[in-house]
């Protein structure tokens, strides 16, 4: 009886601490990552803005069906992320979706904008080429976001494009729910009044910036008479982006812009010192003349560390413009290396150019650093075969016809584009004239500034009147990082560092060699299918021999 009641005893006691063990595992919230590179380990950026979500999230992703080994490892890293952040919140629900199996893309194509992507895929001398829609659309309080699964990186290949597509993942979700939840927006100003890019030029980078913050144009030259004004107005925005000026500052709107600076103002500067254009160039006798633009920013630029030179950037890594070949009926329009379009690969470890696409120059000038107060970071530099022209130049599109001779461009590479400057500015009219009084002038301020020595780098073409996408060329169909390096910029400046910094997440995906797959595929096949047979066979002769030899005795 005692025994008995002992055991009763012994299992209540059990009962009672799995209830308790049950209950704290309810109230407590743990998931362990034990991959090395982390790779389901959401960042903070991420979890703070899941977090805030109160109502449901549908994410339709369109990543289903029967496709190449590599898209099926991206539609189970998209499965397995969207896992992590619904079980960060409960909020956010997914599905798969086949829509070419449900009968939807036609709905994808005509209705939301979604082109599928063919891919072709060649495998015991068979070549198949199927359609695959690697998008996802998020969906919260009636508004919807297209979600891009696919990040098309050039001079990559296709393993390392889905690589780099899986690590860009979080970034793209994280990017959406930001969209679909953000409320309060900072405030950016276009510059106008010094014969800036027009809108239709900007109209791609703007409606990007459109989710994010709240835009409006703005005139230095709206008040000539009260400065002071002008200052004032300035101050309301958070961040100043001039894109592309072609007319000279006077001293009044440099002392604006100065003190908006000094005052933490930040500012993004998209700035030709060279007067080129490709438009000038597609001319009947297929010339243009390059000569130095007059900005009158260089005594401003120089006060807080940089200098832009009048000097043409002639680097052999360029992007291709498409040019007529031949004569008569055999003329054919075919891309040609045209090298005063530098093609950046940004490589530096920074926030701004992690996993960032090559951007795009056109005519683009050299930034010297100077001493000063403030802190230098080069985002952005052209190739070591690189090398700069001076101006005024003539410039033809008969170069075309010259191979670059590599010895004319060893060891003047690696040129300045694009200059972060950070820190304490101090102003360029301290000991000077002001060139109209304020009540409270500053002498110093902490601020940021990003100069860019290309207008063209924010410029979408335009076709028939209707803005292309940023980064994207028409003649040769190729997209660029343009928007993306603008895109980052923009935040970088403006704080919002946590989506940026989620790009700096690196992931190391083991991708299976094609070549030797197809090399060693029928060794494989006999390994895994032949090599368990095998080992039946010897455990069932060896049971059968020991069997027989213990019964026949």
């Amino acid at each position: 009886m005692k025994k008995q009641l002992n055991t009763s005893t012994k299992i209540l006691l059990l009962v009672v601490v799995l209830i308790i063990v049950n209950a704290i595992a309810s109230s407590v919230f743990t998931r362990f990552d034990l991959t090395q590179d982390k790779r389901y380990t959401l960042s903070e950026a991420s979890k703070n803005t899941i977090t805030s979500v109160n109502s449901p999230i549908i994410i339709d992703v369109f990543l289903k069906g029967d496709f190449p080994s590599d898209y099926k490892r991206l539609a189970t890293e998209t499965e397995q992320l969207l896992e992590e952040f619904a079980a960060y919140n409960s909020n956010i629900k997914y599905k798969f979706i086949d829509p070419i199996e449900e009968g939807a893309e036609e709905y994808l194509i005509n209705l939301v904008g979604i082109q599928p992507k063919y891919i072709t895929e060649e495998a015991t001398n068979k070549i198949s080429r199927e359609r695959v829609f690697p998008w996802a659309i998020a969906t919260h309080n009636n508004k919807s976001v297209k979600i891009p699964l696919y990040k098309n990186n050039l001079a990559s290949s296709e393993s390392e494009k889905i690589a780099s597509s899986v690590q860009h993942l979080e970034y793209a979700f994280t990017d959406a729910f930001t969209k679909l939840t953000l409320m309060e927006k900072q405030t950016i100003a276009i510059l106008r009044g010094h014969g800036e890019l027009e809108d239709v030029y900007i109209t791609s980078f703007l409606q990007t910036l459109k989710d994010y913050y709240k835009i409006a144009p703005f005139d230095l030259t709206a008040f000539p008479d009260n400065p002071e004004k002008s200052l004032e107005n300035l101050q309301r925005f958070d961040l100043a982006i001039v894109p592309k000026p072609t007319k000279a500052f006077t001293d009044e709107e440099k002392y604006i812009l100065d003190q908006y600076t000094l005052n933490g103002g930040k500012s993004l500067w998209l700035v030709d010192n060279v007067q080129a254009e490709m438009d000038s160039l597609y001319s009947a006798n297929g010339e243009t003349l390059a000569f130095p633009r007059v900005l009158r920013l260089r005594d401003l630029f120089f006060q807080y560390g940089i200098r832009i030179n009048s000097k043409l950037v002639n680097d052999v890594q360029c992007a291709p413009i498409m040019m007529a070949v031949g004569e008569g009926n055999d003329t054919q329009f075919l891309p040609i290396q045209w090298r005063y379009n530098p093609l950046v690969n940004p490589t530096l470890n920074h926030p701004i150019t992690n996993n960032t696409n090559l951007v795009k120059f056109e005519f683009a000038n050299q930034i010297d650093t100077l001493k000063s107060s403030t802190e230098k970071t080069i985002l952005l530099k052209s190739s070591p075969l690189s090398k700069l022209e001076g101006v005024p130049k003539p410039i033809s599109l008969s170069v075309i016809e010259n191979e670059p001779k590599t010895e004319t461009y060893q060891g003047k590479g690696n040129q300045n584009l694009a200059v972060l400057v950070e820190g304490t500015f101090t102003s360029m009219y301290t000991k000077r004239i002001k060139p109209f009084q304020l009540e409270t002038p500053k002498d110093e301020g902490i601020s940021k500034m990003l100069v860019i020595a290309d207008g063209d780098v924010i410029k979408n073409q335009v076709t028939r009147g209707r803005p292309q996408e940023l980064g994207f060329d028409i003649a040769t169909k190729r997209q660029y990082g343009n928007k993306e390096f603008l895109l980052n910029s923009v935040n970088y400046l403006l704080d919002n560092n946590g989506l940026i910094n989620i790009r700096s997440k690196e992931l190391k995906l083991a991708f299976l060699d094609t070549e030797k797959v197809l090399e060693e595929k029928t060794f494989w096949q006999a390994i895994n299918i032949g090599l368990p047979l095998v080992i039946l066979a010897i455990f069932g002769f060896a049971f059968a021999y020991i069997r027989k030899r213990k019964y026949t005795k």
